[in-house]
């Protein structure tokens, strides 16, 4: 087996070598922020908060605990809510995963590793915590974008990523075809 990340194999372990740095640096993120910057004492959960602490003149560190999925969606289905978004990503990770061992193109396969960085980042905040701890804040002329970590991050650009593929990639030919063939044999173009 080759490191070429040309093959399934390669782009596997590409993908999914992003996503360990990406889920890494989630966590130590969020250990920092609430265990050293907010000293937050234990049980930390969606109870836990720290009022919020100005950085520059548009960002802030703040405490905000989210329940549901991006953006707040979802948030107040109660315990169920956990466990089926929990259940949901799961899912999401694992056919995420299959997908990245088809992939061609190396982009695509950093984008599904962004995704699945960002999406245990946040179930493993769900499964501790009961919630899922967002703190950056970002905001001008007094308006506030909604809280975000860096899962949240990852999983928006890889997401991006994955629609302008989508939109606007060119079909790649078949191995051993040239492009604008349809199987028979060359036309008089493609022939000289």
């Amino acid at each position: 087996m080759t490191d070429d990340p040309s093959d399934g194999a390669g782009r596997l372990r590409q993908g999914l070598g992003l996503a360990l740095v990406i889920l890494l640096l989630d966590q130590a993120l969020k250990a920092l922020i609430l265990h050293v910057v907010f000293d937050l004492p234990p049980p930390i959960g969606p109870q836990s908060w720290h009022p919020p602490i100005a950085i520059t003149g548009f960002f802030n560190l703040v405490m905000v605990w989210n329940p549901g999925i991006s953006f707040g969606l979802l948030d107040g289905g109660g315990a169920w809510t956990r466990w089926a978004l929990t259940g949901l990503a799961a899912a999401v990770v694992i056919g995420l995963t299959i997908w990245l061992r088809r992939v061609d193109r190396g982009h695509l396969a950093v984008a599904i590793g962004l995704v699945i960085g960002g999406a245990v980042g946040n179930v493993i905040d769900r499964l501790r915590f009961g919630a899922v701890a967002d703190f950056l804040d970002f905001h001008l002329f007094g308006y506030h974008w909604y809280a975000f970590n860096i899962a949240d991050s990852a999983i928006v650009i890889g997401v991006a990523v994955l629609l302008v593929d989508g939109l606007f990639a060119r079909p790649q030919p078949a191995p051993g075809r040239q492009a604008g063939s349809h199987g028979g044999p060359p036309s008089d173009e493609q022939a000289s």
